[in-house]
């Protein structure tokens, strides 16, 4: 059995989805922001030890890479963050455009039930 939904209800998730979109606007913004921080730190962490590595220039590239795992996995995990946020946000559009849908299909049976 499904529940009966109401005009006000509808209009009460449509208002609730609204406001979660517009948080995600703020949450998604700070994820990048993370993202971007954690990315420079880890171009400067890679360039400064491919930099003072002292051994052969072949092994520059592998050093860095070595020395900078910490940084990386820190870049990477704000990367996830970001693309997590990013599909919530998403997600929560599709959500209202259901709302909306379901809206109109309500005022739709409201208005040949004469009310």
């Amino acid at each position: 059995m499904s529940d009966v939904l109401n005009p006000v209800d509808i209009e009460a998730a449509i208002r609730s989805c609204s406001d979660r979109i517009a948080n995600g606007v703020r949450v998604c913004s700070e994820r990048y922001d993370g993202y971007l921080k954690a990315d420079a730190a880890y171009d400067k962490a890679f360039a400064r030890a491919y930099m003072d590595h002292a051994g052969p220039a072949h092994e520059k590239k592998y050093a860095a890479e070595l020395a900078t795992v910490e940084q990386r996995a820190v870049r990477d995990a704000a990367d996830v963050a970001y693309r997590y946020a990013d599909r919530q946000a998403k997600a929560l559009e599709l959500e209202l455009r259901a709302w909306q849908s379901v809206n109109a299909s309500v005022r739709s049976m409201y208005s040949v039930a004469g009310h």
